[in-house]
C-alpha cells in the first residue's frame, strides 16, 4: 500500500550500466476478473546497446535516471506468486478463496477481482503522481527505487495499480504482484518481493444501510482534517470503513493462521490517508507487523472517478507472511530451485500444514571490507545494490560494523562485514575471494570510494 511506504535514507545515486546480454522473460501488462492465470509470452528484456533496455516487448532509453542491474532484470517475470505450489502461491491463493468465499456480490458472484498479471514496468506517474505523492517526498528517490528511465520505472508497490483499476470501474479488488526496492541485505529483506493490494470502495448505501436510523446519514461533509479523518469526510463515514477494514483483516488473519491469534493495531501517520494502521500479530510470543492499511485519500479516489463513493486499501507482503506461517528462516529460499526446498510446499489442499524442514546448514564465509567514503553524498543503498548485483544469493546479509571520521582530515571510513553463504550448497574460499575482489574493485570504480583493503 503506497501511503504506508514508509522511506528512511537520502542518498546517492550510483548506476551500474547494463550488458548487452541481459535475457528476461516476462508477462505483458492484462486484466482479468476473478481470475490468477499466468499468460505465457515470449518476450523478452535485452540491452541491444549500452543506452536501450528491450523489456516485456518495450524498448526503453536510458538516462541519468536509469539505475536497474542485470541480476534485477533477471528476476522479472518469474512470478513466484502464480507457480503452483511454491510457498508464496500457497499465500496467494488462501487468500483469495477466502475473499471468493466470505464476501460475495448481490448474485452471489465473488466481490473482488484479482489480478495477478499486470506488468511490473509503470511509468512513474502510476507509480507515484496518481497516489498523490509529492514531487519532493523522499520516497521517489533513485536510492530507493529502480528506474528504467525517467518516465518508467520497475513498480515499488502495487499500489502503482490503484489508479487504473478503480478508474476502470472496480469497487473491490486484489492486485498481486512482484515489487522492487533497493534495501539492506539481511535474511528478512530483498530487493525483489511480493505484494498483494486490497481495495474496496463503498456508496452511501453500501456503507450505512445496515446501521439503525443509517438513512440519514452522509459520507461527505466540509469540514476541517484531522488526524482522525479527512475535511471532505463525516466522522460516520470514516469510522464505519475503519470498523470494517480492521474486521476484514482481522478474520484474514484469523483464517489463515488460526483461532487463538492475537492480533493489535498501531495507529500511524501518514501523508497521504487518515485515519491509517499497521497490522500487528502475536506469532510463537513475538509481535510481527504483518500489513498495512488506511482510509483512501479521497482526492484519489475522486479522480479516478469514484467521485460518490469512500473506501479503504492495505497492503501485505507474500514473504512476510509465508516466513511466519511455514517458518522459513530466510527470504532468499523463495528463489530457490532446490527440490528439497520446492517439494516441501506440495499437498493435496492449500491449506495443508506445511513446516519447512531446514535443508544442510551450510557454513558461512567471513569477508570484511573498508573504504574511505567520498566528500559528496554516499548510499549505503548504493554499495548494497552493488553488492548484491555481484554476489547474488551468495550474499546473506551485510552488515555496516564500524564508521570511523578522522579527526583531522574529517574523512570518513565505512567498514562492511559481508556474509557469504550459499542456501544449497558450500562455497570455497578462493570462489568468494574472486567475488569479494570484484566487490572492492566496483567500489572504487562506481562509487567513487577509496579502498583500505
Amino acid at each position: 500500500m503506497a501511503m504506508l511506504w514508509k522511506f528512511m535514507r537520502v542518498a546517492k545515486y550510483s548506476k551500474t550500466p547494463l550488458s548487452s546480454k541481459v535475457k528476461v522473460r516476462g508477462i505483458p501488462t492484462h486484466s482479468r476478473h476473478s481470475s490468477s492465470k499466468s499468460v505465457p509470452s515470449d518476450f523478452g528484456a535485452s540491452a541491444p546497446c549500452s543506452n536501450t533496455v528491450e523489456l516485456l516487448g518495450k524498448s526503453y532509453p536510458q538516462d541519468d535516471y536509469s539505475n536497474v542491474t542485470e541480476k534485477i532484470l533477471s528476476k522479472v517475470g518469474k512470478n513466484l506468486h502464480n507457480r503452483k505450489h511454491h510457498p508464496l502461491w500457497l499465500i496467494k491463493e488462501q487468500v483469495k478463496e477466502h475473499f471468493y468465499k466470505h464476501y460475495l456480490g448481490r448474485r452471489g458472484t465473488p466481490l473482488f477481482s484479482v489480478y495477478d498479471g499486470l506488468s511490473p514496468v509503470v511509468t512513474v506517474q502510476q507509480n507515484f503522481d496518481s497516489l498523490l505523492i509529492p514531487q519532493s517526498h523522499a520516497s521517489r528517490r533513485k536510492e530507493d527505487n529502480y528506474y528504467l528511465n525517467r518516465d518508467h520505472m520497475l513498480r515499488a508497490h502495487t499500489s502503482a495499480h490503484q489508479w487504473d483499476l478503480i478508474h476502470s470501474g472496480l469497487d473491490a479488488f486484489l492486485a498481486v504482484g512482484d515489487v522492487y526496492r533497493r534495501d539492506t541485505i539481511d535474511s528478512t529483506h530483498y530487493p525483489v518481493f511480493h505484494q498483494m493490494e486490497g481495495v474496496r470502495l463503498f456508496s452511501c448505501h453500501e456503507l450505512f444501510s445496515s446501521i439503525k436510523d443509517g438513512e440519514g446519514l452522509q459520507l461527505f461533509e466540509q469540514g476541517h482534517r484531522t488526524a482522525h479523518k479527512q475535511e471532505c469526510h463525516t466522522m460516520e463515514a470514516v469510522r464505519l470503513v475503519e470498523f470494517n477494514l480492521k474486521q476484514v483483516l482481522t478474520k484474514l488473519m484469523t483464517h489463515i493462521f488460526g483461532d487463538g491469534l492475537q492480533v493489535r493495531w498501531v495507529d500511524c501517520y501518514f501523508p497521504f490517508t487518515h485515519p491509517s494502521f499497521e497490522m500487528e500479530i502475536n506469532f510463537q510470543g513475538e509481535w510481527m507487523e504483518v500489513l498495512g492499511c488506511g482510509v483512501m485519500e479521497q482526492q484519489l479516489v475522486n479522480s479516478a472517478g469514484a467521485q460518490d463513493k469512500i473506501g479503504w486499501a492495505f497492503g501485505l507482503g507474500l514473504e512476510r507472511l509465508a516466513m511466519i506461517l511455514y517458518d522459513i528462516p530466510d527470504i532468499r529460499l523463495f528463489w530457490s530451485e532446490d527440490e528439497r526446498f520446492l517439494k516441501q510446499f506440495i499437498g493435496a489442499h492449500i491449506w495443508q500444514k506445511v513446516k519447512f524442514q531446514p535443508l544442510s546448514r551450510y557454513p558461512p564465509l567471513i569477508n570484511d571490507i573498508s573504504f574511505w567514503l567520498p566528500s559528496e553524498t554516499y548510499s549505503q543503498n548504493d554499495f548494497y545494490d552493488l553488492v548484491r548485483n555481484i554476489g547474488g544469493d551468495l550474499i546473506e546479509k551485510v552488515v555496516l560494523l564500524d564508521e570511523f571520521a578522522h579527526p583531522k582530515t574529517k574523512k570518513v571510513s565505512h567498514c562492511y562485514r559481508i556474509i557469504y553463504r550459499h542456501p544449497e550448497r558450500t562455497l570455497t574460499q578462493d570462489e568468494v575471494h574472486r567475488v569479494h575482489q570484484a566487490i572492492e574493485e566496483s567500489a572504487v570504480r562506481e562509487l567513487g570510494v577509496e579502498g583500505r583493503f
